[in-house]
């Protein structure tokens, strides 16, 4: 996979919004570099089974009528997406933020997400 927006989608849609663990599983590995670096407000981990972790731990612990849902247009430079997004309940949601991507060789090397303020 190495259309950045396509990247983007895949992240938010079939990694962090994904309730089929053995699906987000299989997204992680076509999506992201095995050293992946992800960083968020509460710390960095590298790696596919530290990310599944974390996309587990977000939407595994989520009420079943919360999703991300995309936040306005994707922003796409050579290598590079941003892709705001909220979570929640449809027309409510209890968080914002955006991802930033950085691509090396067709996968995600590098997820940061800052969270709004």
């Amino acid at each position: 996979m190495a259309d950045v927006g396509a990247l983007l989608r895949a992240n938010l849609h079939d990694v962090f919004g994904n309730r089929d663990a053995d699906a987000r599983r299989r997204a992680i590995e076509a999506t992201f570099a095995p050293d992946v670096v992800f960083t968020d407000p509460d710390e960095s981990v590298t790696g596919w089974d530290a990310l599944e972790r974390k996309a587990a731990g977000l939407i595994d612990g989520a009420p079943p009528e919360f999703a991300f849902v995309d936040a306005g247009p994707a922003y796409i430079a050579d290598g590079i997406g941003v892709q705001a997004w909220e979570f929640g309940p449809a027309g409510a949601p209890v968080a914002r933020g955006v991802d930033v991507i950085t691509v090396r060789d067709g996968r995600v090397a590098e997820l940061r997400t800052v969270l709004a303020g």
